[in-house]
């Protein structure tokens, strides 16, 4: 929702998430926009570590520059502007309570303008805002209604099938920014104000169908046809590919974070499990208690890390899941 400021201070919240006390406030941090990396925000990670991830680091830099330019035309098909694009990524930022992230978005999204005041601009918003924060945070909540609600306030299939992307991408920069913050030992931060509910995320046992019409053949443009190709042929993306497909480029860099973020360990233990489920229900939580036991067992940090991610991302292709088909 559209940020408020206090006078004599630049603060941000979105109101919907707000108790409306101003000692809850959060101070606007301007200088968290300005960062060379826009995945891992500037982290100062080890060499070795980012060279053993750059295999899907590198498509998920590109993907913010992909989903959140600063500045973007807008047409019938396509009408998330900006402001709409890093508002619910904000909303995601909130609802993971990953303190970092929420001070980059909303230092990217304060300069720039919202949305006209009508009835029709503060409704539309006010739905986008309202599920990204629960297919985020509790996605087991999301049903054909929450989707039709999108389409009743005027937005294309090209647009849902970004606005979850941005959802999914987003929850899985904050847990991946979270198990970075706590192999560095920097302490777990919390949200003045904001009660983190724990995520669920529903369990997907049978054959899964998508609500949203698939790219047509026989109108599928190169791209289109190419992606369709190649993705169908990954079996996690091969139901999602003909619905993910309307946006190929976004497809293609999803999918080369799956193939580069897949491990192939076979590693069970009581402390893995534990350090999934808290990551996969509050990233806001995760910290060095839950990372060096890990590495404790004899497991190398990169091979915590890509255990980590691939759970991060399961958690985004479920979400995808939720959003955009149901279950037969």
């Amino acid at each position: 929702m559209e940020q408020r400021r206090f006078s004599g201070k630049g603060h941000w919240y979105h109101e919907t998430q707000s108790n409306h006390a101003q000692t809850d406030v959060l101070p606007l941090v301007p200088e968290a926009a300005n960062v060379d990396d826009r995945f891992l925000l500037d982290l100062a990670l080890p060499d070795e570590i980012v060279a053993a991830c750059s295999g899907w680091l590198i498509p998920a830099r590109a993907l913010c520059h992909l989903l959140f330019p600063l500045s973007i035309p807008v047409n019938r098909l396509h009408t998330l502007s900006a402001y709409d694009r890093l508002s619910t990524a904000l909303t995601v930022a909130q609802a993971c309570g990953v303190q970092r992230l929420c001070n980059h978005y909303a230092a990217l999204l304060a300069p720039l303008p919202g949305p006209d005041s009508s009835r029709e601009s503060n409704r539309r918003l006010a739905q986008i805002t309202q599920y990204a924060r629960q297919l985020a945070s509790s996605p087991d909540v999301i049903d054909d209604k929450a989707q039709n609600q999108l389409d009743e306030v005027g937005l294309s299939i090209y647009d849902i099938v970004v606005i979850n992307q941005i959802i999914g991408f987003i929850g899985f920069q904050a847990r991946v920014v979270a198990v970075f913050q706590a192999l560095l030992g920097h302490p777990v931060r919390w949200l003045p104000g904001h009660h983190i509910q724990p995520h669920t995320l529903p369990a997907i046992h049978s054959a899964w169908v998508p609500l949203l019409p698939v790219v047509e053949l026989r109108y599928a443009s190169a791209h289109q046809l190419e992606s369709l190709s190649r993705w169908q042929a990954e079996p996690a993306l091969e139901a999602l590919t003909p619905v993910l497909c309307h946006e190929p480029s976004l497809l293609d860099l999803t999918g080369e974070i799956l193939i580069h973020s897949r491990e192939t360990i076979a590693l069970t233990s009581p402390a893995l499990s534990a350090a999934v489920e808290l990551l996969t229900r509050s990233p806001d939580r995760f910290s060095a208690a839950q990372f060096t036991p890990l590495t404790d067992q004899g497991l190398s940090a990169e091979h915590a890390i890509a255990l980590l991610t691939q759970s991060a991302f399961e958690g985004w292709l479920t979400r995808l899941k939720v959003a955009l088909g149901k279950e037969e």
